[in-house]
């Protein structure tokens, strides 16, 4: 390769079993742009990154990488381009520790989270190591188990580990994904530092919100077809518009599901409540009571404890049998199992995604949300089965429903388990940074989704985000934690 090259990919036709790109892949990237690939849930942002680190093999065309000769000069020997490549995304924190062998309410408990490693065992003791884990706010947290680590503080986590291997590219799938205002603001400002430092950067973002002000290039891709490749200007003269569907709206009480006993006044009551692990208070004495029908927003930096307060009312949680709390007119440890809460609550967590490990169709993953199970392990009713259907088509996803679970994009993957969350119509629907990696098309067909359930009389939410903006209209209060 010669002048300032530093990707090419050459008429490519990648190999991937059932996918099929419109035209051949060609574009190059050159040494310092910083580049956006741009496209909404399923365009194939995350497959070209793949394909650029290697994962995939090539049934025509080229990839050429500047780095390659001086690296194998360097090293004596043959190299591979994934060497020098890492990928930041959702799928990275199995790289860490078997979190396939872990299991969603396994990092709730302080004996179990013992086996696996702390923040400390993950980074190295160096001076680098140390300037690292200070930069991304981690030394708070250097002896915190990594199966307890909110999603923000995981993402942090992973980024710092990425930066200490010193890879020639960077690709960073969902670059703010879980990251609250401040870690948003200091992990641009990591970006600058990074571009300093030689590192290539490419971004994967399903909305134009999400891409960094960094950003130099951009490739638009619509469908497994490359829109357009070249300058960020060029990109903005195209005047790209992120639209709302036109959608009737669906009938969410036709699911036919029954909760059961439905004559209560207060769904969520706790009273001088900590939220606590091992000898540790994150939050001291809280009071708060969500009466049936109420819309709530539960606000909060990362860290501050919003997940474990989800896991008290959504009965995953073994502490919250020990803590001043009542659900559905019903003191916790009064005899209740974990189903008679379960069966009133639709969720969906960044952490519950992480451990949804089950390949089955996704369309199953739906249906297992009747059920409240992870994993479908009870047969759908013909009628069930139907509903799960038309919500699916609802959402736009019904072109996936076959498909499994671990071979769709992580937004997908999202919108699968949104759809989950609210297949049973439940009474309390718990929704925790929801739109996590999900476009904007889709996003608006899920808030309007929300909207239309949150018209039912005594249906209640609670809503985790860290974007103002994306709180449902219809939502009243906010407890917000410091």
């Amino acid at each position: 390769m010669e002048g300032n090259e530093f990707v090419i990919l050459d008429n490519v036709t990648p190999r991937i079993p059932g996918v099929e790109f419109k035209a051949p892949l060609s574009f190059s990237i050159n040494k310092g742009e910083v580049w956006a690939f741009y496209g909404e849930n399923g365009s194939g942002k995350s497959l070209i990154a793949q394909i650029i680190k290697g994962l995939y093999g090539i049934k025509s065309g080229e990839i050429k990488y500047a780095f390659m000769e001086e690296e194998r000069s360097r090293r004596g020997g043959f190299v591979y381009p994934s060497q020098f490549i890492r990928i930041v995304g959702f799928e990275a924190a199995y790289t860490m520790s078997s979190f396939r062998d872990a299991y969603y309410q396994q990092r709730f408990s302080s004996m179990e989270t013992d086996w696996y490693p702390k923040v400390r065992e993950l980074l190295p003791d160096t001076e680098e190591g140390c300037r690292t884990a200070e930069m991304l706010n981690l030394v708070p947290l250097m002896d915190s188990s990594l199966i307890t680590l909110s999603s923000g503080q995981l993402r942090r986590l992973l980024i710092a580990k990425a930066m200490l291997e010193h890879p020639r590219l960077l690709i960073f799938d969902n670059p703010f994904i879980g990251l609250d205002v401040k870690s948003r603001k200091m992990l641009n400002s990591v970006f600058k530092i990074l571009m300093d430092d030689g590192v290539q950067l490419i971004f994967l973002t399903p909305t134009l919100r999400d891409i960094p002000p960094v950003t130099t290039n951009v490739l638009y891709l619509d469908k497994l077809k490359c829109r357009y490749a070249g300058l960020k200007r060029g990109f903005d003269s195209l005047n790209v518009k992120e639209e709302a569907p036109e959608q009737s709206e669906f009938d969410l009480g036709g699911s036919g599901y029954d909760s059961g006993d439905k004559d209560f006044d207060v769904a969520v009551k706790m009273e001088h409540l900590d939220i606590d692990y091992a000898d540790v208070v994150y939050q001291h004495d809280l009071n708060w009571t969500i009466h049936k029908g109420e819309k709530w927003a539960l606000l909060g930096p990362n860290g501050s404890g919003k997940s474990t307060l989800l896991s008290y009312i959504f009965a995953d949680n073994p502490q919250a049998y020990s803590k001043p709390l009542t659900l559905f007119d019903r003191k916790r440890g009064t005899g209740e199992s974990i189903w008679d809460i379960k069966r009133h609550i639709g969720f969906t967590s960044s952490e519950m995604h992480l451990y949804y490990l089950e390949n089955v169709p996704c369309h199953s993953v739906v249906e297992s949300g009747f059920f409240d199970s992870v994993g479908l392990y009870r047969r759908p009713s013909e009628a069930q089965k139907a509903f799960a259907k038309s919500l699916m088509e609802h959402l736009g996803i019904d072109g996936i429903a076959k498909k499994g679970f671990l071979k769709v994009s992580s937004g997908e993957q999202r919108l699968v388990l949104f759809a989950r969350a609210v297949v049973k119509n439940p009474d309390l629907l718990i929704l925790d940074e929801p739109f996590h990696g999900i476009d904007f098309k889709h996003k608006m067909m899920c808030l309007k989704l929300i909207d239309t359930y949150l018209k039912q009389k005594d249906k209640s939410i609670i809503f985790v985000t860290h974007y103002r903006e994306e709180i449902p209209s219809a939502v009243e209060k906010i407890f917000e934690l410091k």
